[in-house]
């Protein structure tokens, strides 16, 4: 794995652990003392202690020998954010030992510190990811991603075998003791509908049934034209007799977890349509039904060269 992801997936969990935590002191009487616990031990122990580590100790050292000053500039920034990440984890470890022994009126205190604290990793993981992440790659020679992978790896294994594991196990503890939903949660119906429409690919959905429940663009130009008769119906009835057998056979796979897309690509006249079947599943892995996506690529395989400019409307 690249350093980037090790990374990137460190930061991806632990803001879900943040917006976890958020949304549980939002809740009326607020996290139980459980959740608590678990919180300080993730945020103390490898949000700071092994995730900033990793950086300061073998990332961040070797970008300045290739030329990012640690002094100004994205670097500073970052080591100056994670000196803040540690005063606001000092305020927030005695209210939450207080909160812990009992004293629930230090609640508030605790959730008001914790939300500062949040407020400003996100912001931070933002900032390595989209600035100074693609400007470390860039200053690298050949060799540096490696070594910077084996440093994280040993300073994981200097912290206890399968320290990762084991707090990411944590984090989907804390996740899961709140229900935390889905990114799409907040979302009306009509916002939706027309993000979904606004796609430069067709999509449809079949239920873990067979029945079309879905299809995008209905007042727009399809290449595969359909109408709202097709709602309901079995999704074998709705191709040719001499295909039926290559559709039972994906939705087949699918079901018992054979094959995770299933792709075609046809031409229609200038266009190149490019067609994809993908098993949608639930967070439990269970089988929901199948998602087809169309798209003409024709535009696609044309692109040479970059574009850089707006064109002028």
């Amino acid at each position: 794995m690249l350093w980037t992801e090790l990374l990137k997936k460190d930061h991806e969990i632990t803001e879900r652990v943040l917006a976890a935590a958020e949304k549980a002191f939002a809740m009326k009487g607020g996290p139980t003392n459980a959740l608590i616990a678990n919180l300080l031990d993730y945020v103390t122990h490898y949000a700071d202690r092994c995730h900033n580590q990793k950086e300061e100790q073998h990332l961040f050292p070797l970008i300045e020998q290739r030329g990012i000053p640690r002094h100004g500039g994205p670097l500073a920034v970052m080591l100056a954010e994670h000196e803040q990440a540690k005063e606001l984890l000092a305020q927030i470890a005695p209210l939450g030992e207080a909160v812990l022994k009992g004293d629930r009126t230090k609640l508030a205190d605790l959730g008001k510190i914790f939300s500062d604290y949040a407020a400003l990793l996100k912001s931070h993981y933002w900032k390595e990811n989209d600035i100074l992440y693609p400007m470390a790659m860039q200053a690298m020679r050949p060799g540096d991603a490696e070594a910077v992978v084996k440093g994280i790896e040993a300073l994981e294994s200097s912290l206890g075998a399968g320290i990762r594991e084991r707090y990411y196990a944590l984090a989907e503890t804390i996740i899961k003791s709140v229900d935390l939903e889905d990114l799409a949660y907040g979302l009306d119906r009509e916002t939706l509908a027309a993000m979904l429409n606004t796609l430069p690919i067709e999509l449809s959905f079949v239920d873990a049934d067979d029945t079309v429940r879905y299809f995008s663009h209905e007042h727009g130009e399809k290449i595969f034209g359909r109408t709202r008769g097709a709602i309901g119906t079995k999704v074998q009835n709705c191709h040719p007799q001499k295909s039926v057998h290559m559709v039972n056979q994906i939705l087949a796979d699918f079901k018992a977890g054979k094959r995770e897309v299933a792709e075609f690509w046809i031409e229609m006249g200038p266009r190149k349509i490019h067609i994809r079947y993908f098993p949608v599943r639930n967070k439990e892995g269970r089988y929901l039904g199948c998602m087809e996506t169309v798209q003409d690529i024709a535009p696609i395989q044309k692109l040479t060269g970059q574009k850089r400019l707006l064109d002028t409307p």
